[in-house]
């Protein structure tokens, strides 16, 4: 299976309206064709200590939102980091549901001479690997380095040959429909922090549309 889109950040860049436009557009085409198939996201590059210059806080909103639609995209997605990803090939890589990173990947939470940044990639780190083993990535900019990161959860895979794992990754996710993967994406990240009463509406609302999916295919095949 093909992926149906493949998308390059270089962190090094710094943050622009061009990058949240190439964000957008790359989920405009996924919406456009909901369906089966795999986004593939490669980043690499990791900003200086004057990353952020002439950065103001609408741009950055933008740039999270755009982030957040990658995130919730109607299709599975995979990212590969590859050398130092700090900036906006952080950002992307965690939004990612398969994460790919070769040996000598690190990642890295921007700093300038004074804090770290304070985007939302720290709060996914944190959401990925815990409080207690995020603290000195997000807090003093402590870099995460690949083996580290498989062991805490933050990458899923180390590879050698990023195409064989992008390969592995549609192999893992053929057949599948992107649609109904946002909607179990959504029950997962829902289960962090909803209580099981809470959540058993949302997992029976997805039971019910499986089985009147399954009932609907029997039907047109009779």
């Amino acid at each position: 299976m093909e992926p149906l889109h493949t998308l390059e950040l270089d962190g090094s860049r710094p943050l622009s309206a061009a990058a949240v436009r190439t964000v957008a557009a790359l989920c405009d085409r996924t919406e456009d064709r909901a369906g089966h198939g795999i986004v593939v996201v490669h980043v690499t590059g990791a900003p200086d200590r004057e990353g952020t210059r002439g950065l103001d806080v609408s741009l950055v909103t933008k740039w999270e939102r755009a982030l957040r639609r990658l995130e919730r995209l109607p299709a599975p997605t995979v990212a590969v980091a590859r050398g130092d990803c700090g900036g906006t090939a952080l950002d992307a890589f965690l939004t990612a549901d398969l994460r790919v990173a070769t040996p000598g990947t690190r990642l890295l939470v921007p700093r300038d001479t004074t804090a770290t940044w304070p985007g939302m990639a720290a709060y996914r780190l944190v959401r990925l690997a815990g409080v207690a083993r995020a603290r000195r990535a997000v807090l003093f900019g402590r870099p995460i380095e690949a083996a580290e990161a498989h062991a805490l959860g933050i990458v899923d895979d180390i590879a050698e040959d990023p195409a064989a794992a992008v390969a592995a990754a549609a192999a893992l996710t053929g057949g599948l429909a992107g649609q109904e993967v946002a909607i179990r994406r959504q029950l997962v990240f829902d289960a962090a922090t909803t209580s099981f009463e809470d959540a058993l509406g949302a997992h029976l609302a997805a039971c019910d549309r499986t089985l009147r999916q399954g009932a609907a295919s029997e039907a047109a095949a009779s």
